[in-house]
């Protein structure tokens, strides 16, 4: 994949797609990814990107504010709420980091005298939580997708469970569905919109105006609102 560096964004990537019909920027903390159709040239995405260079220094700014808030940090007192499961942190008497589920709390016990602050002690933290977040995403979203599925006459081909957190979900040119297990951390309306989102793609594979009409027509004419709240949500790093 061709790139330059630019001083203010960081890496440029450039990526052909046959896809692509006009040139599209995507907006990363420390970089931007431009997709290319197969008429155009790196020449012409860097003058549009000059062309709009304040708006896109601004998105990148706000993208790098969202990630700082999406570092979520795990205590006695914050907590965390899933999907199925709520977490709750406790000091014990005990070597060692122990974590169970039952009951629909997810009990993590650490060392009386842990500074739960600390980077590697909160990474313990978060892969016992990824543990159980997939296996709940296992557990739920393949029925939940089929029952969505049926209620508005969609159908599917398969639907995987991964651990993507760049994008809540997405459905190939097969009708396989894939969703990530970090779902599970949004609210059951915003979960059924992903799902939704996934569906409407089985019918129309692009983001045309006729596929947010199958998104308002599953949603109740709420698509924009949800679209705009899931936006809201970042997935913890």
């Amino acid at each position: 994949m061709p790139s330059r560096f630019d001083p203010d964004f960081g890496i440029i990537e450039f990526n052909y797609s046959k896809r692509a019909k006009n040139i599209n920027v995507r907006i990363l903390k420390d970089k931007l990814v431009v997709s290319l159709p197969p008429n155009s040239s790196e020449e012409k995405a860097l003058q549009f990107i000059n062309s709009v260079r304040p708006r896109i220094l601004k998105k990148q700014e706000k993208v790098k504010d969202n990630e700082q808030k999406a570092q979520t940090l795990l205590t006695d007192e914050s907590g965390l709420q899933t999907l199925t499961f709520s977490v709750k942190l406790k000091s014990a008497e005990r070597t060692n980091i122990f974590i169970s589920l039952q009951q629909g709390v997810l009990t993590i016990e650490y060392p009386q005298g842990t500074d739960v602050a600390d980077e590697a002690i909160q990474s313990k933290f978060w892969e016992g939580i990824k543990y159980f977040l997939k296996k709940e995403a296992k557990r739920v979203l393949p029925g939940r997708t089929k029952y969505l599925a049926d209620k508005y006459g969609f159908s599917f081909s398969s639907v995987k469970i991964q651990s993507s957190k760049s994008r809540w979900g997405s459905c190939s040119q097969g009708e396989n569905i894939n969703l990530s297990f970090y779902l599970m951390l949004l609210p059951q309306h915003l979960v059924d919109y992903v799902i939704l989102h996934e569906l409407c793609h089985t019918r129309e594979m692009n983001h045309s105006p006729k596929f947010w009409q199958w998104m308002d027509k599953v949603t109740d004419g709420q698509s924009k609102k949800l679209r705009a709240e899931v936006k809201s949500f970042h997935i913890p790093r």
